[in-house]
């Protein structure tokens, strides 16, 4: 039996009449390592945790609906990729059960074009970019003048995330015709590349975790997608203090309690925002997957999502 699968076991025993500090929806298997340090921080508060996962969703469900169980807080991790979940989002909704992360304003922030202009009304530094309507709504474009946006640019649709149908390097604008019709009824985001200053051995591209007010920002390796986590002698020898300060103008702008933006350090000194709004955050640990988040700031999030309770 997996570990996922014994958690939700265990759980589906001990909903009955119970009510919980903190339930969880979860069913990525790479959650299972922070699900367990949320419920090492949930037990370290004398707080309790329900997980909600595949295994138990129905008996969950129906144990909401007759007033069996309940919850004061929600985090949910499911639903953006399993409409099934929804039941339990819309129970936390009814019955104003404080949401981390309320998924009305998640929503809102997935959109690249839209936090585009909000930063840019908000005095924050964007690439260059030109807003495509989705094609099913506009099939047929006039063609647009490329050149503001460099020799290369970014090709994304505006409501994905993980990487998901962008094209890193186009160059024409053939390739805009053809990839808005892969998505066709999302919008398209056509960015300028940007170009990091060196610092030192390392480029000026960072991946910045915000979480319940505390911050985490990290060189980010576009190529690896590796985090290390940024010193404070660095911050304080490269003047890197308003990647803190950004990101937590970010996370007044979109509501969120928990997320990643990147952040390029150009040569004219400018902290430009990249990749705007990525949540759900990826939290695989990075001592058990390169490309991972580093393990102490996976536990800082566990216990800084509980301190919200």
């Amino acid at each position: 039996m997996s570990s996922e699968q014994r958690v939700a076991g265990d759980t589906q025993h001990e909903t009955r009449n119970m009510n919980y500090d903190l339930c969880i929806t979860w069913n990525w298997e790479y959650d299972a390592d922070f699900v367990a340090l949320l419920e090492m921080a949930c037990r370290e508060r004398g707080l309790s945790l329900l997980q909600i996962t595949p295994d138990n969703l129905v008996s969950a469900w129906q144990a909401l609906a007759s007033g069996e169980l309940a919850f004061r807080t929600l985090f949910d991790r499911a639903s953006d990729d399993d409409p099934r979940f929804m039941p339990i989002v819309e129970w936390a909704r009814e019955h104003s059960v404080r949401r981390i992360n309320v998924q009305e304003r998640a929503r809102r922030a997935w959109d690249k074009a839209t936090m585009h202009l909000e930063f840019i009304q908000a005095g924050l530094h964007v690439p260059e970019a030109i807003i495509l309507p989705p094609y099913n709504e506009l099939p047929e474009l006039p063609s647009l003048d490329l050149s503001p946006l460099g020799p290369t640019f970014s090709i994304k649709p505006a409501c994905r995330g993980g990487g998901e149908g962008v094209i890193a390097e186009a160059s024409s604008w053939q390739e805009v015709l053809m990839a808005r019709q892969q998505y066709a009824d999302d919008g398209y985001l056509l960015q300028a590349r940007v170009a990091p200053v060196a610092l030192v051995s390392r480029l000026a591209w960072f991946r910045v975790i915000y979480c319940a007010g505390q911050v985490y920002p990290c060189w980010w390796d576009t190529q690896t997608h590796a985090y290390t986590p940024l010193s404070a002698a660095e911050e304080a020898q490269y003047e890197l203090a308003p990647l803190r300060g950004i990101a937590a103008h970010v996370a007044g702008l979109c509501g969120l309690d928990l997320f990643s933006t990147e952040i390029a350090l150009t040569a004219d000194g400018r902290f430009v925002l990249v990749d705007y709004v990525n949540d759900p955050v990826d939290l695989r640990l990075q001592s058990k997957a390169s490309d991972g988040v580093p393990d102490d700031i996976v536990r800082g999030i566990a216990e800084g999502l509980v301190c919200l309770l």
